[in-house]
């Protein structure tokens, strides 16, 4: 029942998104479920990190109604990917969808850290950054908004690198949060960089041709000394040893931790997506171990098309998941054979 119960508000959402259109002229633009209201003000926040030892930045997006009501939301995460920032789903439809859900919205930024805490950091930089997100961002987020400061009310989701961020930082630290969710997600990095440092290499970050870039090449990004891809990309390795990519591999991680204790997984990619292939490794490690998820694959590649499509996607089953838990309702089955 609780499966059904979310592929009903899925399906459901999936038909207002079906019913609806962009165009001025047709006729159902204002009818109801038309998701082209009013973009909810994306408020940028500015704080220091305890973890990082510097300023930090992130977007939040209130629900529709949160300065009139008194009540506490769920609260959903979201992680750009490498050499993007936490402007990313700002542009994918984000504020938009948001107003069909009575939930908080924060995008983070972790600049091209691949969201771990590096092994060995450099230039007197602090790169904890998986930390960064578990204790300082969540932190600052539940004492400065009304939230359900709970893992029943928390989700995780993100895009290519943060993808993988979520996945393993969700299977990390599943006291934090009831569900995680990945779209194109780069999900065997960890286990790469396992490979190259087996191989006597050190772990890959990312091309050394964008390290020579001084200009910022991702859009509105404008902070002194953490816009360019060579200051946000941390100094340093994050990882020594071959156990250390262990420690944060979500292909290990899934299968440590007791199933009554997983958060809720989802994933999707594009068809055209070169990551498909290590979405679907993933896909088939749960179902080979009997993981409860929700997967889903349309045609599409690495853009921004593509994860502007999805997230309204995954944004409703997020929704859902956190409801159920937050409501902690069992439906009674019904036997029709009973007498």
């Amino acid at each position: 029942m609780k499966h059904r119960f979310l592929s009903i508000s899925v399906l459901l959402f999936l038909s207002i998104l079906g019913c609806s259109s962009h165009s001025g002229k047709n006729a159902k633009v204002k009818s109801l479920g038309h998701i082209g209201l009013k973009p909810l003000v994306v408020t940028e926040v500015k704080f220091y990190s305890e973890s990082l030892q510097r300023n930090m930045f992130m977007n939040v997006v209130l629900p529709r109604g949160y300065k009139k009501s008194d009540i506490r939301y769920p609260v959903l995460y979201l992680c750009h990917g490498l050499t993007s920032n936490y402007h990313e789903f700002e542009y994918v439809g984000v504020p938009e969808y948001l107003n069909r859900f009575d939930m908080i919205a924060v995008m983070v930024d972790v600049g091209n850290s691949w969201y771990v805490n590096w092994a060995k950091s450099e230039d007197n930089q602090h790169n904890n950054f998986a930390d960064y997100i578990c204790k300082d961002v969540i932190g600052y987020v539940d004492t400065h908004y009304r939230t359900i400061a709970d893992r029943k009310g928390r989700a995780i989701s993100g895009i290519s690198m943060g993808g993988f961020g979520a996945m393993s930082l969700g299977l990390t630290h599943p006291e934090l949060f009831c569900s995680i969710a990945s779209h194109s997600g780069a999900l065997e990095w960890a286990a790469d960089q396992r490979k190259r440092m087996e191989g006597g290499e050190k772990p890959w970050v990312i091309w050394e041709q964008v390290l020579k870039d001084t200009v910022t090449r991702y859009r509105d990004i404008d902070i002194p000394g953490y816009s360019t891809f060579a200051e946000r990309t941390p100094k340093g390795q994050p990882f020594l040893k071959p156990e250390d990519a262990d420690a944060v591999d979500p292909f290990k991680l899934v299968l440590q931790i007791p199933k009554d204790k997983l958060p809720h997984i989802y994933l999707d990619c594009g068809t055209e997506d070169p990551l498909i292939t290590s979405t679907r490794k993933f896909m088939q490690l749960l179902l080979k171990n009997n993981i409860p998820f929700v997967y889903g694959q349309s045609e599409g590649i690495h853009e921004e098309d593509y994860w502007g499509r999805e997230l309204s996607i995954s944004m409703s089953v997020q929704y859902a998941v956190m409801l159920r838990n937050i409501w902690g309702h069992e439906f009674p089955r019904y036997d029709a054979w009973a007498k």
